[in-house]
């Protein structure tokens, strides 16, 4: 776990017009590609260096200090780009501007 883990941590959380399609579903996808590869090394024999409990908290600690715009609020990354913006408009039946 502490080995796929690690290749996650401080990713951004910016769901567009706060839904899952975009991107979190193609994450959710790799993370699932990540996690396999990591069992295979597991299996391998391949240990990770910081313990599972150290990855975790320091995980937390990122998502701690990550603006809040970056933590699943729809604000930030992704989902504060003028496409990002006219998808959530298009969703929600509203003009680009009213979005922003």
């Amino acid at each position: 776990m502490a080995i796929a883990l690690k290749n996650m941590l401080g990713l951004v959380c910016d769901p567009v017009a706060g839904l899952v399609e975009v991107p979190c579903v193609k994450r959710n996808a790799a993370g699932a590609s990540l996690a396999i590869t990591a069992a295979d090394m597991a299996l391998a024999g391949i240990e990770s260096r910081i313990p599972c409990d150290e990855v975790i908290e320091a995980m937390y600690r990122i998502g701690q200090t990550m603006p809040e715009s970056l933590r699943e609020t729809g604000e930030g990354g992704l989902a504060a780009t003028p496409t990002g913006r006219k998808l959530e408009a298009a969703v929600f039946g509203r003009t680009a501007e009213e979005v922003k």
